[in-house]
């Protein structure tokens, strides 16, 4: 069984990159792009053990687990999450190293929408002249957000989230305590990577009730209740960011129709709640100071709608 068989969904991208292996077809630079949460760096990952450790065994294991010296990672730094040109220049000469067990070697690049002009140039140096044996993985959150010069020298594949009833099986098997994991997944929109991280940790799950909750208050225009749920959101704008990541989850599925959703939140007030989550994050991004944030942010949640 090939480690790219544990990707949920996306059927066609999996024989279409398994066939290309399989056959010594494979580009040497791929391209995987999905929306936060979809599995585009899980699914970097499974094909990178698929590369390297065919038959698959420890090293197709540490491939998954991050730990192999044949996979080496470039990701974002700081709190810009931006690509730094060292990092890439320090990759391009170690590729040139021999590979320790492997058949060859794996660049995995996590976040190549992230790259600034130098970054992109390293990189660019080795993918038109890449080392014989070595594979070259980027994930973005879009293809759009890449620069055109990475993208051309790259085989670009999409991923798309799983089904509402795959995702909920998923949940019930891996969360068996969780009350009711069709409602989940309909919040998630099928997003396993993003439903897993949330309910994995106790703050996840707490952020999750915290957004559900203001969802309820928008329906019934309470702004009281609201502030009282933004308040703790107020100086922590890493956890103000994942719970309004969640609420905008819960406003999507309204507007897709979901009922679990649908329950919480009517699709007028869902809209009007996306639009005030965006606002609020770019508000956020933008150094706004957090308590009159949240403050805005309640009342925009509660206000009439025409």
């Amino acid at each position: 069984m090939a480690a790219l068989d544990a990707l949920l969904g996306n059927e066609a991208l999996k024989e279409n990159l398994l066939t290309a292996l399989r056959a010594g077809r494979l580009s040497h630079s791929i391209l995987l792009c999905g929306e936060a949460g979809v599995g585009a760096g899980f699914a970097a990952r499974c094909l990178a053990a698929d590369y390297l450790y065919p038959d698959g065994g420890d090293g197709a294991r540490q491939v998954m687990a991050g730990q192999s010296a044949e996979c080496l990672r470039i990701e974002g730094e700081g709190a810009s999450g931006e690509i730094r040109v060292d990092r890439v220049r320090a990759v391009r000469r170690e590729i040139y190293n021999t590979g320790l067990s492997a058949a060859g070697r794996v660049v995995l690049l996590t976040g190549a929408d992230r790259m600034n002009a130098p970054s992109a140039n390293a990189l660019l140096k080795v993918l038109e002249e890449p080392p014989s044996g070595v594979l070259f993985l980027l994930t973005a959150s879009s293809e759009a957000g890449v620069l055109a010069t990475i993208r051309s020298r790259c085989c670009v594949y999409s991923l798309a989230p799983v089904s509402e009833e795959a995702c909920a099986a998923y949940l019930r098997r891996h969360f068996p305590n969780r009350p009711d994991a069709a409602r989940d997944a309909a919040l998630f929109g099928g997003r396993l990577g993003t439903a897993k991280k949330c309910l994995s940790s106790e703050e996840g799950r707490a952020r999750l009730a915290d957004a559900r909750a203001l969802a309820e208050r928008a329906e019934k225009r309470d702004a009281y209740g609201a502030l009282l749920v933004l308040s703790k959101y107020e100086k922590d704008r890493f956890a103000a960011r994942e719970m309004l990541a969640l609420l905008r989850g819960v406003c999507g599925a309204s507007l897709r129709g979901a009922p679990a959703a649908r329950e919480l939140l009517s699709p007028p007030r869902a809209a009007r709640g996306a639009d005030a989550v965006r606002e609020t994050l770019l508000r956020l991004s933008g150094n706004g100071n957090g308590k009159l944030a949240m403050t805005l942010l309640a009342a925009q949640l509660t206000a009439e709608i025409p």
